[in-house]
């Protein structure tokens, strides 16, 4: 490991560095000055093209490829120029202005369109695209594909294990029956619906001035229909357009992703937990991996480590999820500058994330099913037919099936045979009493088995 990821101060870039590199060039202070730049590069195409603005004539094919060549090509040493020039402007989306007219002066067709480079823009109005930008980038290209790597995972597991039976257990106490693959056809179902929702979210982005009402563009160019030019900008950035803002995009869809993505991870934690303690129960085995070390003193452990590793990371970014969701859409008046240290650290968020979801597919990837200690509890649990006996004896009238069943099982030891002994005692249909006799815990699972397999 090199020095810096042993001195970094965040394990995002120390300890799980490796993890989290699909989100460095979205999220880091590279990954925000290139969108700025994006933004900016675009703006300036866009006010070129339209007729209105009579001292900006539309520019040329080549012109126009060197412009979106700066964008496209930024390097990080045109990001280090970039922070150069902040250290003397103190204002960041300043020397993203200031490199772009610096890199352009020398051309004959741009050199004159300079001082349309952040034209009537306020910092904001550059800011919000930027971060609405990468957003998507990390929703479309790295959030989204892991999360469906999970659910795929989950569901093959589903299916593979429909059949086989296990114990419920509510309240810690043993319940009606179901199938290892039903349990984990309910986490797809769940995490399917969210990861529809995460999908859908628009993602919206203004570009209106200082205070939201195209002060300076009508100042400029009264007779441009600047609410218009500012929706048909913003579409075609792939963004969905903000028409009401005060300086700033309010940030309510950063907040409804943020809730989005919290309820993902918090489906997941309960699955961790879930796991956790089938693990313990024995319920599942986990794979060995030769040199690794479950406790410094107990060489007997193999621990569930990365389902707690993923917890962990889940809970990390889930706080800052909520942080984002309840301070982001608040500012006072028309504009504080408290959101701008808060959107910075989305990348810590989304990173935890990340490294949760690489924890909880390692930790599936190493488990098997145990299914002679699922066999064992089945037939330690003859009483959860109880259910089952006292609802058929409902149905044919037998009289207070609940209690009688209620004081047969509760607080006694059931057996095979006691249970079997109180069926052959009812007074049911022959076929009714038949099928309660044949009735075992582990075929007692209802429509677990299709249920899993249609997930």
């Amino acid at each position: 490991m090199s020095d810096a990821k042993l001195l970094a101060l965040s394990p995002l870039d120390g300890r799980y560095a490796g993890k989290v590199d699909a989100l460095r060039p979205i999220f880091s202070e590279f990954g925000l000055i290139k969108a700025r730049v994006h933004v900016e590069v675009e703006w300036l195409l866009a006010l070129a093209a339209e007729p209105g603005i009579v001292e900006l004539a539309p520019f040329g094919t080549a012109a126009a490829k060197r412009l979106r060549a700066l964008a496209a090509q930024f390097s990080t040493d045109d990001a280090a120029r970039v922070k150069e020039i902040e250290r003397t402007t103190n204002h960041d989306v300043k020397a993203v202005e200031y490199l772009i007219k610096e890199r352009l002066s020398d051309d004959t067709e741009l050199g004159p369109a300079l001082e349309f480079v952040h034209f009537a823009c306020t910092s904001e109005d550059i800011n919000n695209l930027s971060y609405a930008l990468m957003l998507q980038q990390a929703r479309r290209d790295v959030l989204l594909p892991k999360l469906d790597e999970l659910i795929a995972r989950l569901r093959d597991m589903a299916h593979a294990h429909a059949a086989l039976p296990m114990l419920s257990r509510t309240h810690g106490q043993t319940a009606s029956p179901t199938t290892v693959g039903k349990e984990l056809a309910n986490v797809v179902a769940r995490l399917d619906r969210q990861r529809a929702v995460l999908a859908a979210l628009p993602m919206p982005g203004k570009i209106n001035g200082a205070v939201g009402n195209y002060n300076a563009h009508v100042a400029s160019y009264p007779d441009v229909d600047w609410a218009k030019f500012s929706q048909a900008f913003v579409a075609s950035l792939g963004l969905d357009w903000q028409p009401y803002t005060t300086q700033i995009e309010p940030h309510d869809g950063i907040a409804e992703l943020c809730d989005a993505h919290k309820r993902i991870d918090t489906i997941c934690i309960d699955l961790c937990r879930d796991i956790w303690g089938y693990i313990s129960l024995g319920y599942f085995k986990q794979a060995v991996k030769a040199g690794e070390v479950g406790s410094s003193t107990m060489p007997h452990k193999v621990n569930p480590i990365d389902f707690e590793n993923a917890e962990g990371n889940f809970g990390i970014a889930n706080a800052l999820f909520e942080h984002f969701a309840t301070k982001l859409p608040i500012s006072r008046w028309q504009r504080d500058l408290t959101d701008s240290t808060v959107l910075r650290a989305l990348g810590t968020a989304f990173g935890h994330a990340l490294v949760g979801f690489d924890a909880l597919l390692r930790g599936l990837g190493k488990l098997s099913v145990n299914p002679e200690r699922l066999q064992a509890d089945l037939d330690a649990a003859w009483e959860v037919l109880a259910e089952a006996v006292q609802t058929v004896m409902r149905r044919h009238g037998l009289p207070n099936p609940y209690e009688q069943l209620k004081a047969l099982t509760r607080g006694h030891g059931i057996t095979e045979e006691s249970m079997r002994a109180f069926i052959a005692s009812l007074d049911l249909p022959a076929d009714a009493k038949q099928r309660l006799m044949q009735m075992t815990p582990s075929s007692y699972t209802g429509l677990a088995d299709p249920l899993a397999r249609d997930a």
